[in-house]
């Protein structure tokens, strides 16, 4: 089986689900334990209170990195649970755009380039599992 170089677009969407997931997490722990870190007016579009969305932020966030860790392990039921988990992570975020714009806008742009590597470049991933997989069984 031939080895590409488009591998490492993979271990990024993993390394960035992690980083992502992460974030997400604190964000929600935030939204939790300092709900007036944000501020938030009637104006603003926030589907539901801070701390429903908080519990939901970091549900995402925590569902996220495990996905990501997941995807640098190979599991290939990851490729399809982090394209999904991307989706809903940049919708979540679209409530949030009005509150924190530029993070917001940056999350959603991951969400984005982790959705396109692993939908481009998931074979990879599958194929470098399948001949470590030969090396360590023969």
């Amino acid at each position: 089986m031939r080895e590409t170089g488009w591998l490492g677009w993979i271990w990024f969407a993993g390394i960035m689900m992690i980083v992502m997931g992460s974030f997400n997490a604190i964000e929600g722990l935030v939204a939790l334990f300092r709900g007036e870190y944000y501020v938030v007016s009637e104006a603003q579009v926030l589907v539901f209170d801070i701390t429903a969305w908080g519990w939901i932020t970091l549900l995402i966030g925590v569902l996220v990195a495990l996905a990501g860790a997941a995807l640098l392990a190979g599991a290939a039921w990851a490729r399809v649970v982090a394209v999904v988990l991307a989706v809903v992570n940049a919708v979540a975020q679209l409530a949030f755009v009005s509150v924190h714009p530029l993070w917001s806008t940056i999350v959603i742009a991951l969400c984005v380039t982790v959705i396109w590597a692993v939908v481009v470049h998931g074979s990879e991933a599958e194929t470098a599992t399948e001949k470590i997989e030969q090396t360590y069984h023969r």
